[in-house]
């Protein structure tokens, strides 16, 4: 399992090192086969009241799956990341679960998921009183072959309100979103 620890405005020193380790390596036991678990830590600086403390982690596994927990209601780092472990031990329950519900209906058990990350609203600039909106972050996304059960799966096991992913059905790329009525659509471009 390779573990990636990312900070920003935290002080990474030896004590918290070992306890994010010691606490990642536990996640082996529930969720076999983990490939890659990447450690976000940050604190942001308010100017009133007390700074607020982020940690993220998202796991993948050998196959592919990803899931992903945050908390941002701590004050400090270390209760943080132990909030975000517990909702991480939730979502592999759940996946599991699914898993369980799905190996009845398909041959295959589990299938190889893609994500995608929901960039961030861009920042407003004000140039000459005129408004201009910029890309703040571009990412690559490598698509796996899935169906659209499976895609609706990965979607909320993320907790995004889109997923794009190569439709294994279609032969062709595509986009699942959430409806306001609480269903589910896709899109399916084509070349003009």
């Amino acid at each position: 399992m390779e573990l990636k620890i990312h900070t920003r405005n935290v002080d990474m020193n030896a004590r918290l090192q070992e306890h994010v380790e010691r606490k990642v390596n536990r996640l082996d036991r529930y969720l076999p086969n983990i490939h890659e678990v990447r450690v976000d830590l940050a604190i942001e600086r308010r100017k009133q009241g007390a700074d607020q403390c982020i940690a993220q982690l998202t796991v993948r596994n050998t196959r592919g799956v990803i899931l992903r927990s945050e908390d941002k209601k701590q004050s400090d780092v270390y209760a943080a990341l132990d909030m975000a472990l517990d909702k991480m031990y939730r979502q592999i329950e759940r996946y599991k679960g699914k898993n369980k519900r799905r190996s009845g209906r398909f041959a295959e058990t589990e299938a190889a998921f893609a994500t995608v990350e929901a960039a961030p609203i861009p920042a407003e600039e004000e140039e000459e009183e005129e408004e201009k909106l910029i890309i703040v972050r571009r990412k690559q996304v490598s698509l796996i072959p899935m169906s659209e059960e499976e895609a609706i799966d990965q979607m909320e096991l993320l907790g995004h309100n889109f997923f794009i992913f190569y439709n294994a059905e279609t032969a062709k790329v595509g986009v699942l979103y959430r409806r306001d009525d609480g269903n589910y659509g896709v899109l399916e471009p084509e070349v003009a």
